[in-house]
């Protein structure tokens, strides 16, 4: 049985094997895939029929492509490369953002034609009051960005739920009395169930903003150059703004959301400036930034290496660099000041979901010292105290680093 993947982590992997081109698109109609498990994929549809038509590319869309077995149980990343290389040229409904835009892959991208985001979604007539104790349930998809947003709530429970259809769901049956879910599941969510009425605002998080673009990979830059094209043309006459009408963002979330996200470029000047240190090379956490981050030794940061290495750089990179999931150093994932993810927060993201093939196959002490680990590696200097599984759940600290002094 294939490791399942979920939507975001399908298109990090289209982005590491975006090095298969075919040459069929050259003499043939192009062929057309869209991600599974995207609820975009009608709309992706769409656009891309008028889009390629508009560019005047013949066009053949692949039913099964991607979704090379049929089955229900995931994607493997060699199949996203066999599926990408063997049977599509071009891939409608490619997730990017600011901080996961695969641009240091060897995949190449059109001008985004639908700009969304992860949002906070409750129901307009509540089904279930907040709990006695204060603490609402959050629902999220597992091993998505709305977990990642999810686990920066504060005085909240969770509610994990395995595709972004079901954690609306969760919050439409009254298992959840709020949502973070990627806002193009809510529009489908609601055309399938219109009995359902949501109430809609951004979440401040750089793991929000995202846009759907076509990909594809480098042999079709001409291919690209004439999507780009018939994607302006569209714009200015219209029939983009129609065709995309009705999963844009509520005016009020969208301008939340522009106020709050960072932009591509700012983002991408931190990914360069963080790419000028030498692989391994730690940054020490100013006192100013960081707080009071919980205390661990040196052995628990030997110990933690040793289980990263093992269990997490498969996915995370050797250098915690990010290959199939995101990046566990630098300021993607500890800026220097402002972080939205919390010690505690991230602790109970990876001992509850981590390793993906194995989640919680660690034990409470093992999964402390790889925090020390993940903490040392980003600056924070070693003590003589332990680090305890109950300190780094507890721990309010928001994982803030900056340069060596």
């Amino acid at each position: 049985m294939n490791i399942r993947i979920t939507w975001l982590a399908v298109a990090a992997a289209l982005a590491a094997a975006g090095a298969h081109t075919s040459a069929h698109a050259a003499a043939n109609a192009v062929r057309v895939c869209m991600l599974p498990g995207s609820p975009t994929v009608a709309l992706d549809q769409a656009v891309a029929r008028t889009v390629l038509k508009t560019a005047g590319v013949a066009a053949t869309f692949v039913t099964r492509g991607i979704d090379d077995d049929g089955g229900d149980d995931g994607i493997s990343a060699h199949e996203l490369a066999s599926a990408l290389g063997r049977d599509c040229d071009l891939v409608a409904g490619f997730p990017r953002s600011s901080v996961a835009d695969a641009s240091g892959s060897q995949m190449i991208f059109s001008q985004g034609y639908l700009r969304s985001a992860y949002v906070s979604v409750t129901l307009r007539h509540p089904r279930a009051a907040v709990p006695a104790d204060g603490k609402e349930t959050v629902a999220a998809t597992w091993s998505s960005p709305s977990q990642l947003i999810a686990v920066q709530q504060k005085n909240a429970r969770f509610d994990l739920e395995n595709t972004s259809e079901l954690t609306v769901d969760a919050l439409a049956k009254g298992r959840a009395q709020r949502a973070i879910v990627w806002y193009p599941a809510v529009v489908a969510y609601q055309r399938a169930h219109p009995q359902h009425q949501f109430a809609v605002a951004a979440t401040t998080s750089p793991y929000a903003d995202w846009h759907l673009v076509f990909a594809s990979g480098l042999g079709m830059r001409a291919l690209q150059t004439r999507i780009d094209d018939a994607l302006a043309r569209m714009n200015d006459d219209g029939r983009l703004a129609a065709l995309t009408r009705g999963w844009t963002l509520p005016a009020s979330a969208a301008s939340e959301a522009r106020t709050n996200a960072p932009s591509l470029e700012s983002t991408k000047a931190s990914y360069q400036r963080a790419a000028m240190h030498t692989p391994g090379a730690f940054i020490k956490v100013s006192a100013t930034t960081g707080g009071n981050a919980p205390a661990f030794d040196h052995e628990q940061v030997e110990h933690g290496q040793h289980l990263y290495s093992e269990s997490c750089a498969k996915c995370h990179g050797a250098q915690l660099e990010g290959i199939t999931a995101p990046a566990l150093s630098g300021p993607a994932f500890a800026p220097a000041a402002n972080s939205h993810l919390t010690i505690g927060g991230i602790y109970q993201y990876m001992s509850t979901n981590m390793p993906a093939d194995r989640p919680g196959k660690m034990t409470d002490q093992e999964y402390a010292d790889l925090m020390a680990f993940l903490l040392y590696t980003n600056g924070y200097d070693a003590g003589n105290a332990k680090l305890t599984a109950e300190t780094a759940q507890s721990s309010n600290t928001p994982l803030n680093a900056g340069p060596r002094h």
